[in-house]
């Protein structure tokens, strides 16, 4: 739909979409979706508290966990307003402003993520290839300046996105694809030159997801190094599965980033709702999952784990 160009104060709100082509599966897509959001804040809570409670868990590889807890959480709230209200109450509108300040939140909290993902790996190297300076070089402050550098360099990149939306005058519907504001969404509504909005995009991409995957990459093809010269077989097996936890966060984050890039390049004729479920998989599967996964690999955790839920201990 055509109209007259307007500039963001004029703006008429957007419009959010649940699961087009599935509107009888709405209330059943809440359903899932409450659950996920029940576990992911509930497993990500737990983490820190027990994170908290656990005096042998204040270590650099817990700090960073706990980060990346508190920033599952932040991705669990930044969208739970608006799924809420479109699949449970089917409120659909949103103003321009709140959808701004939406997709800031969203994608800083992908970033950011990112980023601990990069430091947890790199905690994992020095643990394993340079064990004897493990205490030296991962000291308390390295790891606040460390995680400080993560929260900052993403707030750079992500700051910038809504100011260069509000300069664009919008002419379109302003329909959006999801129940949530994302950036890759909301550039296909203006109606003027998007070229610098594109290339900054891809900039931030680049050097964030990009490089960050390619450090990740890199820390392990050392670390694979340097467990292949250990002599034991046991004693590889049980390096390697100090690194399976993260490994697993690392896939369940960038896989369905890659997959939701892939559907949004090669699979233009798929139904929308594809779209949708692979945007839906790429924000709440790894919030849910993370929790889990390092509650059931480290001992301590899932001990704690245990007896608050089931008031035992194994």
């Amino acid at each position: 739909m055509g109209g007259q160009p307007h500039n963001s104060s004029e703006l008429p709100p957007f419009t959010l979409t649940g699961l087009p082509g599935l509107e009888t599966s709405q209330h059943w897509m809440f359903l899932l979706l409450g659950v996920l959001y029940i576990v992911s804040i509930v497993g990500n809570a737990l983490i820190l508290f027990i994170i908290k409670e656990v005096q042998s868990l204040h270590q650099p590889m817990y700090y960073f966990l706990s980060l990346l807890s508190v920033n599952d959480l932040g991705v669990s709230f930044s969208t739970l307003p608006t799924v809420l209200a479109t699949f449970c109450f089917h409120l659909r509108k949103i103003s321009f402003d709140s959808c701004m300040a939406q997709m800031f939140f969203i994608h800083l909290f992908s970033f950011t993520e990112s980023g601990i993902l990069l430091v947890m790996s790199f905690d994992r190297y020095v643990a394993i290839c340079n064990p004897l300076r493990y205490a030296t070089v991962l000291t308390d402050a390295r790891v606040v300046h460390m995680g400080m550098a993560v929260i900052i360099r993403s707030f750079c990149m992500v700051f910038p996105l809504p100011f260069l939306l509000k300069r664009l005058p919008f002419c379109k519907a302003n329909v959006l694809s999801h129940a949530y504001c994302l950036h890759p969404d909301l550039i296909r509504l203006p109606c003027g030159d998007i070229t610098i909005n594109n290339i900054f995009g891809q900039f931030i991409v680049i050097s964030n997801f990009g490089l960050d995957s390619a450090l990740i990459l890199l820390s392990y093809v050392l670390i694979l190094r340097s467990v292949l010269a250990i002599a034991s077989r046991e004693e590889r097996l049980k390096t390697l599965n100090t690194c399976v936890s993260h490994m697993c966060a690392v896939l369940m984050f960038y896989v369905p980033m890659v997959g939701v890039s892939m559907a949004a390049r090669y699979g233009r004729h798929a139904p929308q709702y594809v779209h949708t479920l692979m945007s839906l998989i790429y924000l709440f599967v790894p919030p849910m999952l993370n929790p889990v996964i390092f509650s059931i690999k480290t001992k301590e955790i899932r001990q704690r784990f245990c007896k608050i839920l089931l008031g035992t201990k194994f």
